[in-house]
């Protein structure tokens, strides 16, 4: 409606104006005596009649013209344009010609920003660093996917403060915003997989149209640092427990090249037990390498599913002959839920692990029992992993373990019974290896044991996400079928 009024008040001084010099030379012949005042009056209502018509058309071709030019701002420009209205020539020769080149110009520019800022877009998406962009008062205005992934998907709109603790990174921040050259902080982000990290923060010269005013890129060092910290400890490790087999087998070298080079006994006795360390040394240096390659990857959690039972009954099947010769029997009971979160290698050395040492600490002729139970929700391990999971157990009829070591059990070259752990060819690396893969699967590890009765070796697993929704829809609907049963014994009763 306003629309309408707008172009009819504007009409009405149009038309006296356009209409003022036909009535005034109109009015001056009238009073010159050449025309009577009645043809004057009748021609100065032509006059206005004629320019109202005229200027009617007008205002009707501008009035279109401007509802066509609102509808093209509110527009989505990639999408078709609708051809300018007739009429547009009639006010200006060639305007609608000039008013479609102008389109087409505004809409190829558009296409080229709109594909320059999804190319942007890619590339800040595809980069393995972190990016953080903050205005001038130091607050997220967004962050790349690796940063949603590194400090979560709320960062944006939340303080730098609250994002990143670290007072000597938020005191270079500051310098920077105050105007210094860009600066280069190195910092730990503590948890439960402690974090390395190196920052830099650079300041835009201009300010972008968001309100960005400086970049903070993070570079995640964690993976540099564990390498380096794992051949520390390798070195270290491998000259510590190679030193013992290391020692004999140059003392028996030594004796068959002097004293004993003749004696077929000792030398047949000798290589024996110079095979057995020799073997001893291969099965440890192999360890610490499955140990540091397990200890670079246990920040990231595995992104692939597995059939955990699948495993079991793997391992069941390649420890028989191993069980057999201690006339022992490997049971399988299993409860139908086997996709967990994991990788299938990694937990295989888990399991395969634990299997073994059940079958070489129980008791001959005993059995091992290889148990999996769905977790229920709202219970214990439910809770411990803060998502729905399964359970495995490994249990064993051997002599126990006494409380006091449960604790350390998973420690480097920790051993209960150190002269039995060698006899029978362990490492002392078997649980560190165990412990590290849980720990990448974000999986926990119960111990129970009871001494003169066995032993109890528990790991709780998160189900794999469809295996979670296929749980919870059993959950409801055995809930709801009980919900219908009790309603239906109210009734009958």
């Amino acid at each position: 409606m306003a629309d309408a009024v707008a172009p009819a008040k504007r009409m009405a001084p149009a038309t006296a104006l356009f209409a003022l010099p036909g009535i005034v030379m109109l009015v001056g012949l009238g009073l010159l005596g050449y025309a009577p005042w009645s043809y004057v009056a009748v021609g100065c209502g032509i006059v206005i009649f004629g320019s109202a018509i005229l200027l009617a058309r007008h205002f009707r071709h501008v009035t279109v013209l401007r509802h066509y030019f609102e509808q093209l701002r509110s527009s989505d420009l990639s999408a078709h344009i609708a051809a300018p209205p007739e009429g547009g020539d009639l006010l200006y020769p060639g305007l609608n010609e000039a008013i479609k080149d102008t389109l087409r110009d505004r809409q190829l520019r558009r296409q080229e920003l709109v594909r320059t800022i999804a190319n942007h877009e890619s590339v800040l998406t595809a980069l393995p660093d972190s990016l953080l962009l903050i205005d001038t008062n130091q607050r997220v205005l967004r962050g790349n996917p690796a940063a949603e992934s590194l400090f979560g998907r709320d960062i944006a709109g939340r303080d730098l403060t609250s994002v990143l603790r670290n007072p000597e990174l938020l005191e270079a921040t500051e310098e920077v915003m105050a105007g210094a050259t860009g600066k280069v902080v190195e910092f730990t982000v503590p948890g439960q997989f402690e974090r390395h990290l190196s920052c830099r923060i650079v300041k835009l010269a201009t300010a972008a149209y968001d309100g960005t005013a400086a970049i903070l890129a993070i570079h995640d060092l964690t993976a540099v640092r564990r390498a380096e910290q794992m051949r520390a400890d390798f070195v270290a490790n491998a000259s510590h427990e190679l030193r013992t087999p290391l020692a004999s087998l140059l003392g028996f070298i030594e004796t068959l090249i002097g004293p004993a080079k003749d004696d077929h006994d000792a030398r047949v006795r000798f290589l024996a037990v110079m095979h057995d360390q020799a073997k001893r040394m291969s099965r440890l240096i192999e360890d610490l390498l499955s140990l540091s390659r397990i200890e670079l990857h246990e920040y990231t959690p595995p992104s692939s599913t597995t059939n955990i039972e699948l495993i079991l009954e793997s391992i069941a099947n390649a420890l028989e002959p191993q069980a057999r010769e201690k006339a022992m029997t490997l049971e399988l009971d299993f409860c139908g839920t086997g996709l967990v979160s994991g990788e299938a290698d990694e937990l295989t050395q888990v399991f395969q692990n634990l299997t073994e040492n059940a079958i070489k600490y129980g008791r001959a002729g005993t059995n091992v029992r290889l148990i999996t139970k769905h977790i229920k929700p709202g219970s214990g391990g439910a809770r411990r992993l803060g998502k729905p999971g399964i359970s495995v157990s490994v249990i064993d009829q051997g002599e126990g373990i006494a409380r006091e070591h449960l604790p350390r059990l998973t420690e480097r070259f920790y051993r209960v019974d150190t002269a039995r752990s060698r006899e029978l060819g362990g490492t002392g690396l078997g649980l560190a290896i165990v412990k590290h893969i849980l720990n990448r699967h974000r999986a926990i590890l119960d111990i129970e044991s009871t001494i003169g009765q066995g032993s109890c070796f528990k790991v709780f697993l998160p189900l794999s996400s469809q295996a979670s929704l296929d749980s919870s829809s059993s959950e409801t609907g055995t809930q709801e079928l009980e919900k219908r049963a009790s309603s239906g014994g109210d009734a009958a009763a």
